[in-house]
């Protein structure tokens, strides 16, 4: 009688003390915002904050839009234009990991150059826009995008290569010729 209340008690123990010491897991790495700027939109003062400086083409990265006041009560649009032209003004969202300000997850931009961001802010205070201009964008980091293609397929071109040999050594089943 006594083993079974002993096992009972330890194993309600070692659940108490699991779940008391469990920290809550966090699924993805805070955003860490190593750059700002500041740009006036009307009335509204938005930073504008980046995960990496210098920034380098194709590489990905954070973007947070913080306009002062919170992004309570407001809407925003954004449109980034680059060497090749601009593209559509898109409205802003909530940044996914850092849910209290606008911003982008893991976006790179597309090209070297001097890229420029302008924004529409609509809040409390009426409608202003500002642009953020000469953000200079560097070269794409690591060897040219052909080349790490090219070396990152050779896994794939081995595959093919090793079943071609193996289905030619295999062969098929072949019926007799008729005679």
């Amino acid at each position: 009688m006594r083993r079974p209340f002993q096992t009972a008690a330890a194993l309600i123990a070692a659940l108490l003390l699991t779940a008391l010491s469990a920290a809550p897991a966090h699924a993805y790495p805070p955003v860490d915002i190593v750059h700002t700027e500041k740009v006036k939109a009307g009335p509204y003062t938005i930073t504008v904050g980046f995960s990496v400086w210098p920034l380098r083409a194709m590489r990905s990265l954070d973007f947070t839009f913080v306009p002062d006041g919170g992004i309570h009560g407001k809407r925003a649009t954004i449109a980034m234009t680059g060497p090749e032209g601009e593209d559509e003004p898109r409205p802003m969202a909530r940044h996914p990991r850092k849910r209290e300000v606008w911003g982008m997850d893991t976006t790179s931009l597309d090209s070297q150059g001097t890229w420029s961001f302008a924004f529409a802010v609509e809040g409390p205070q009426g409608r202003g826009e500002g642009v953020l201009k000469n953000i200079a964008v560097l070269e794409q980091p690591g060897p040219p995008l052909a080349l790490s293609w090219a070396i990152g397929t050779i896994p794939l071109w081995c595959l093919i290569a090793l079943l071609a040999v193996a289905w030619r050594r295999t062969g098929t089943a072949r019926a007799p010729a008729p005679a």
